[in-house]
């Protein structure tokens, strides 16, 4: 986006992330719904968006046959047919969906969404939308070009103790704050260890699984659940939690882009495990006034506030300490009155599905939570963190230009596509 678009952008995202949960009069005709990359959060987002009133699920799509077929199965058992296949194109080429949910590793994102969009269907996308700068900013070209509505899986923006908090930020109770803190402290989650490559498992078309990604052989430590691990597909803990967290770190603090980012970090727990993203990670990034700091771990659950993820926002009266369970405020000694904790009220999955539906029948994109521009923008602050990482070095970030001032930063932004796949272009 152009710097006067990422502000008009910017100013509808803070509008949108905090409108009043009311939808007005609705169309009742039944919305079709195909899913495609079934096997973990996609499945999820689905059981949500059925509890919808006249929205069914029509098609499948995976390139795990295994766990299509299961999927397939379980939904035969509560009376739902669907079609079932391998290539996610199939499934756009015909009128079986009116809209999807792409939940398949983050490298496929971008290629599917335009997809779906230039085929005339509405879109529930997975975060981080992209798994590069570049194509963020391809996304957000392709559905200003379409008509289609297109939600983000933020789902913290359709819960309503997140709103409360972020309101209680913007009203100026906390003084002054010069330090926001985020983080994701994941103890469930162990360093994986090394494992030989392997054929791909029977009913796995792995081609088709890799797509753009460099061709390499198949490795159980790459696939489903721990594609996250490797840059090739994603961007670990960085990108996979740093895109919920931050969000409201800049949302409470009304920012959008950085003057500079560093990080630090590295594979801490297990040097020698098969994973490439770093398991512990610290992410400075600067503001005029104030820094936004990210910091993650992986076999460690006990994050700051002893919150294994949050965000805290630091003043000069106290501390808003906010997360999926709640939000309560610390004071500093006697400068202000101490908040209880606010606990969740709501199923921010099932109401984040609700507002997609309601906007569908609306065909009305200001309704929308999560929008493409919302997404789109944190998973490039995100991704300015591992690029920083990568590098090793304290990078500036040029707002006109769009990039880095630095020339190995720039190199980050915009992936390679193998295989004879290329990066959409988005033209008019």
């Amino acid at each position: 986006m152009k710097r006067k678009d990422f502000i008009k952008a910017s100013s509808l995202l803070a509008a949108s992330a905090f409108m009043p949960f009311s939808y007005g009069a609705t169309s009742v005709s039944t919305i079709r719904v195909g899913l495609i990359g079934v096997h973990g959060m996609g499945w999820s987002n689905l059981k949500a968006i059925l509890k919808n009133t006249n929205v069914v699920c029509t098609a499948l799509s995976d390139v795990d046959e295994n766990t299509l077929l299961q999927r397939a199965n379980e939904l035969q058992k509560q009376g739902i047919a669907v079609k079932k296949y391998i290539d996610y194109k199939e499934m756009l080429k015909g009128d079986t969906v009116d809209a999807v949910i792409i939940a398949t590793p983050d490298h496929w994102h971008c290629l599917q969404m335009v997809d779906a969009v230039r085929a005339g269907k509405d879109v529930y996308v997975e975060k981080p939308i992209g798994n590069s700068i570049a194509e963020c900013a391809i996304m957000v070209k392709a559905v200003e070009k379409h008509s289609s509505i297109v939600q983000v899986g933020q789902w913290q923006r359709s819960q309503q103790h997140f709103r409360d908090a972020i309101n209680f930020v913007h009203a100026g109770h906390l003084g002054k704050i010069r330090t926001v803190k985020a983080w994701s402290y994941v103890d469930w989650k162990k360093p994986i260890e090394p494992m030989p490559d392997s054929e791909p498992p029977l009913g796995v078309h792995y081609d088709k699984w890799l797509g753009p990604a460099p061709k390499r052989a198949f490795n159980p430590n790459r696939f489903h659940f721990e594609f996250r691990w490797f840059w090739d597909y994603a961007g670990g803990l960085m990108t996979d939690w740093g895109v919920h967290m931050l969000d409201y770190a800049l949302l409470g603090m009304n920012v959008s882009d950085p003057i500079s980012i560093m990080a630090s970090g590295g594979k801490y727990a297990v040097p020698n495990g098969a994973s490439e993203t770093p398991d512990t990670l610290s992410v400075v990034y600067e503001f005029a006034d104030f820094n936004i700091q990210w910091e993650h771990a992986i076999g460690i659950g006990l994050g700051p506030y002893v919150r294994n993820h949050g965000v805290a926002f630091i003043g000069q009266n106290g501390t808003l300490v906010l997360n999926r369970d709640g939000w309560e405020v610390i004071p500093e000694g006697d400068r202000m009155e101490a908040v209880s904790l606010q606990k969740a009220v709501d199923n921010g999955l099932e109401e984040h599905t609700k507002n997609f539906v309601q906007a569908i029948r609306q065909r009305n994109t200001k309704l929308l939570h999560a929008p493409i521009q919302a997404g789109a923008h944190i998973a490039r602050f995100s991704q300015m963190g591992n690029i920083a990482y990568r590098t090793g070095k304290k990078l500036f970030w040029d707002v006109a230009q769009e990039q880095f001032t630095d020339a190995e930063a720039n190199v980050y932004i915009q992936p390679s596509y193998n295989n004879g796949y290329e990066l959409p272009a988005i033209l008019g």
